[in-house]
């Protein structure tokens, strides 16, 4: 079974919401992540990280607020972003980032 570190240290990008069931922006993100993955297939990972049963992971990245975006590189944050977004400007991190 992978682990979240196995994961992040994948060699392509890989983007970690992390998120809560009770948040109300996060439910709007569900929808975005789901066209950003039609939009760019094997080109991205993308994982939903429930902060409430991922207390350990969630603090060593310091999440403070719900949702957080973080867009990992072999291991790296190359971005971190809280807040919801729309698909557009996610595109155009995705983008600048690969």
């Amino acid at each position: 079974m992978e682990t979240f570190s196995d994961i992040i240290k994948g060699d392509g990008l890989t983007l970690v919401d992390f998120f809560a069931t009770w948040c109300g922006p996060c439910k709007m993100m569900h929808p975005v992540l789901e066209q950003l993955k039609e939009n760019l297939g094997t080109k991205i990972r993308i994982i939903k990280l429930d902060v409430d049963n991922n207390e350990e992971i969630s603090a060593q990245y310091n999440i403070q607020s719900v949702p957080t975006l973080l867009l990992f590189r072999k291991g790296e944050v190359v971005w971190r972003q809280s807040g919801a977004m729309g698909l557009k400007d996610l595109m155009n991190v995705i983008s600048q980032n690969s």
